[in-house]
């Protein structure tokens, strides 16, 4: 029995010896090729400066696990970033997207074509030690067309989520022409991740304090948002 219970506990030990060093191995595997593991996935980062512009500024960085955070502002303006939790639909697609493009390492984004200044964008990805960026005013390709307009979308939830924040505490009338306003843009399908006003939304449903006409678009807005994620 010792002889037995011995035998079958040195053969567990090797098991997980060939365990470890399997993993071990398909660490370094992806360690090598560039490959993010799902845990570890890094932070995308984009960044467009354009003066006259609203906002001048724009940043917006995207973690892994689908935590961001948003900063849009004059460009003499303090920073003021916003949190924000994108879907998992719209965070896996922006990792695809950046994965395709080698996660920005040696890639001319640039058209190099005679074009006006749509302003200076950056594309920056950051995993660990690892950090690759690229530059561009305008391009052509389709995947940097469709990741730029991703970012742009999901600023401008977040600007109608500040805007509308700001009309609540020092501006009610204005309500009725931003929500007015979100209405043309989800027809459009120009925001991405729409829900995240959703919290915002309900704030001037309840109020009684705002203009009904404000409260009964704010909640054909709130109805539309959740009859789509059915």
């Amino acid at each position: 029995m010792t002889i037995q219970n011995s035998t079958f506990g040195g053969k567990v030990r090797a098991r997980a010896v060939m365990l470890v060093a399997l993993a071990v191995w398909l660490a370094g595997l992806k360690a090598h090729t560039g490959e993010p593991s799902p845990s570890d996935s890094g932070t995308i980062t984009y960044t467009k400066v354009l003066k006259g512009s609203t906002p001048e500024y724009l940043s917006l960085t995207v973690h892994g696990n689908g935590e961001a955070l948003y900063d849009g502002r004059k460009l003499d303006e303090p920073p003021a970033p916003r949190p924000l939790k994108l879907t998992e639909s719209t965070t896996r697609r922006i990792f695809e997207l950046a994965a395709g493009l080698s996660y920005f390492q040696s890639v001319d984004l640039e058209s190099h074509k005679k074009v006006a200044n749509l302003g200076r964008k950056t594309f920056l990805y950051e995993r660990g030690g690892i950090k690759h960026q690229a530059e561009f005013n305008y391009s052509t390709r389709r995947d940097v067309q469709e990741l730029t307009n991703i970012f742009e979308r999901i600023a401008s939830v977040a600007q109608h989520i500040a805007t509308l924040e700001y009309s609540i505490k020092y501006d009610h009338l204005s309500l009725p022409r931003q929500l007015r306003q979100i209405q043309i843009d989800l027809e459009n399908r120009a925001l991405a991740d729409p829900e995240l006003m959703a919290p915002t939304l309900e704030i001037i449903i309840r109020d009684p304090r705002f203009l009904h006409l404000a409260q009964t678009r704010a909640q054909n807005i709130l109805q539309r948002l959740q009859n789509s994620c059915r």
